[in-house]
């Protein structure tokens, strides 16, 4: 497979690449659909428990009211970003590192890094679009560079 994994836009997709990549961290198989959507939703149930745990410090970056962010967040439609990514590091305790292509430089570029307190080695890695939605990365080594260029 080459750059991402294909991850659905099923309102799901940030939290199906963080569970996708954490199994991929954690040197498991790739999740069946059905087990990545599971896993995706319990995330971001977790991810939304979070945000109340540490309401003292999120409350100030979430857009609006907080309880309504939160109460949306736990919708299985509704899209994550950064704030989701930030919680899910927590959640997970892991690294988490956001890339994006590049199309002038044709590569990859890191535009976000999460979870850095919990070390900076074998992150989750996920690619975002541009325009709302997220992918898992598959790999950042051996021959990815030449699947890029033919992809995009």
């Amino acid at each position: 497979m080459d750059l991402g994994s294909g991850i659905p836009g099923d309102g799901r997709c940030l939290f199906r690449s963080v569970v996708h990549g954490a199994c991929l961290r954690a040197g498991k198989p790739p999740p069946s659909e059905s087990q990545e959507k599971e896993l995706a939703d319990e995330l971001r149930a977790t991810v939304a428990d979070e945000f109340i745990k540490r309401r003292a410090d999120t409350e100030w970056f979430v857009e609006g009211d907080f309880d309504t962010y939160v109460a949306q967040m736990r919708q299985p439609h509704v899209w994550g970003g950064e704030p989701e990514l930030l919680m899910s590091s927590h959640v997970l305790q892991v690294p988490i590192t956001v890339h994006m292509w590049d199309k002038k430089k044709n590569c990859l570029k890191i535009i976000a890094e999460y979870g850095q307190e919990y070390g900076k080695e074998n992150p989750i890695r996920v690619l975002y679009h541009g325009y709302g939605h997220y992918d898992a990365l598959q790999s950042l080594s051996g021959g990815l560079q030449s699947k890029l260029n033919k992809r995009w």
